[in-house]
């Protein structure tokens, strides 16, 4: 009897690990990086997404730390405005999907499925995904906004 009340309390720890991944880590990175690498934005240029209009591949040697994570640049004056207003710049919810933050949760986000809110840089994880939240940006920025620090585990 004993032997099936731990099964069944390990069941259930398991089914709200894999139900609600964010809830399940005590503390989320605050820049989604690669697995192999602590590049952020898989290399992508933030500050081109604002001046270009457009997702653009940045250069090793134009990079910098932010937040505990390197930060890409295609140009040395990339980096420049990057440097002098990085919060301005930096993707909302640290570069990971606004929409699965929105959910309470993380996942990696694509650099080329993005879109500019209100001054404001966010990704998704795929294009399908980027339809989803554009149906209620809105909503889905202030839901995001709320659980953003829970995510985090602050």
């Amino acid at each position: 009897m004993r032997l099936n009340k731990l099964v069944v309390a390990v069941a259930a720890t398991l089914a709200f690990t894999v139900a609600v991944p964010g809830a399940a880590y005590a503390k989320t990175a605050p820049v989604y990086t690669g697995t192999f690498d602590n590049v952020a934005l898989s290399g992508y240029d933030a500050v081109a997404y604002f001046t270009q209009g457009k997702p653009v591949q940045g250069d090793a040697k134009y990079s910098m730390m932010y937040n505990g994570a390197e930060f890409r640049f295609a140009s040395a004056a990339d980096l420049a405005a990057f440097r002098a207003n990085p919060a301005h710049y930096a993707p909302q919810f640290g570069g990971y999907c606004a929409w699965a933050v929105s959910q309470g949760w993380t996942a990696s986000a694509d650099p080329k499925v993005w879109k500019i809110v209100n001054g404001k840089l966010y990704l998704n994880y795929s294009p399908e995904i980027g339809v989803k939240w554009s149906k209620n940006i809105p909503g889905n920025i202030a839901a995001a906004e709320t659980n953003w620090p829970k995510i985090l585990g602050h």
